[in-house]
């Protein structure tokens, strides 16, 4: 009993030594992080909004990111409608671009654009989104929360390119933005998709000749790089031949129309593989009637082809075959 008497009259005593106020010098503010300010107030903080982002711009200029952060976002969360807000919610994207947080970098000026549509800057936000976008597709990583690189990601590089589009249609980096969305599409095999995203391109851009007809010819390519690995679906072959067709015929004065005509030529080979692989596969199973059918497509859709001559052979021992 007396020992419980004692501890609470030290613990009293301490109570009224200890200062009835206790500094915290490490704040957390939502949006901002935690951060160490001095008792009696950040210095960073003002109380009007042009002071305030006079302070952010400031400390940008200074390299002084963080502390630019912290400024441009409390211009944003207490003066959301200001006239300073836009210029605020640029430096956050600004910071974070420096600081090679790319992708938050990228989901801040599409914050930008998103509420302040109005802003002179317009167009230099989306050229930043662009460049953020194109190191992606270089193979940049994307970062757990900012920080930790955890992998690469075309669906998510495909995504920003689109929003990117959306922004501006037919802005100055809108045409190979839609182009790029092909290149993503195609770094992960996705050709249907990337086929897609050049066919897209070709049409909302077809006033830009360039455009559409580098859209057209990657459409084709694309084609022909998925009917190398379609053993027995040669439509797609089919196709990447009639877009190459339809390339030389609408841009005839391209340089690339002679380099068409030549992966025709490799594609109907391609073709004439792909009906002789066919052949052999009825044959094997005894179906003669099939098998004929495909040995004579070989023929058809390149006699001369070295498959042509073999599928002449095959054809006339089957017909002996099926005379007995």
């Amino acid at each position: 009993m007396n020992r419980r008497l004692t501890r609470l009259a030290l613990l009293g005593l301490c109570l009224l030594i200890l200062p009835c106020t206790c500094p915290a010098p490490l704040i957390y503010r939502a949006g901002e992080g935690w951060s160490y300010e001095p008792i009696g107030g950040a210095k960073w903080i003002r109380t009007r909004a042009k002071d305030q982002l006079e302070v952010a711009q400031a400390a940008f200029d200074k390299r002084d990111y963080r502390v630019a952060l912290k400024a441009a976002r409390h211009v944003i969360k207490r003066w959301p409608y200001s006239d300073f807000a836009p210029q605020a919610q640029y430096l956050v994207g600004r910071c974070y671009e420096a600081r090679r947080m790319d992708e938050k970098a990228f989901k801040e000026y599409q914050k930008l654009v998103e509420k302040y549509p109005k802003i002179d800057n317009y167009q230099e936000v989306l050229h930043r989104q662009f460049a953020i976008a194109n190191r992606f597709l270089a193979g940049q990583w994307f970062k757990l929360w900012g920080y930790i690189p955890i992998f690469p990601s075309m669906d998510k590089t495909a995504d920003m390119y689109a929003k990117l589009i959306k922004n501006g249609p037919y802005s100055d980096v809108a045409a190979q933005a839609q182009m790029n969305i092909g290149a993503a599409r195609e770094k992960q095999k996705e050709w249907s998709k990337a086929v897609q995203a050049y066919e897209k391109a070709a049409d909302r851009y077809h006033d830009q000749k360039n455009v559409a007809s580098d859209a057209l010819y990657k459409a084709a390519t694309t084609y022909q790089k998925e009917a190398t690995t379609a053993d027995y679906d040669q439509s797609v072959a089919g196709k990447a031949i009639a877009t190459y067709s339809d390339f030389s015929i609408l841009h005839p004065d391209d340089p690339r129309v002679s380099e068409a005509q030549s992966r025709i030529n490799a594609l109907k080979t391609e073709q004439a593989r792909g009906s002789y692989a066919i052949a052999r596969f009825y044959e094997k199973g005894k179906h003669w009637d099939g098998a004929l059918i495909y040995y004579n497509e070989v023929l058809i859709k390149d006699p001369n082809s070295k498959f042509a001559q073999e599928a002449k052979n095959r054809i006339a021992i089957l017909k002996k075959r099926t005379a007995q």
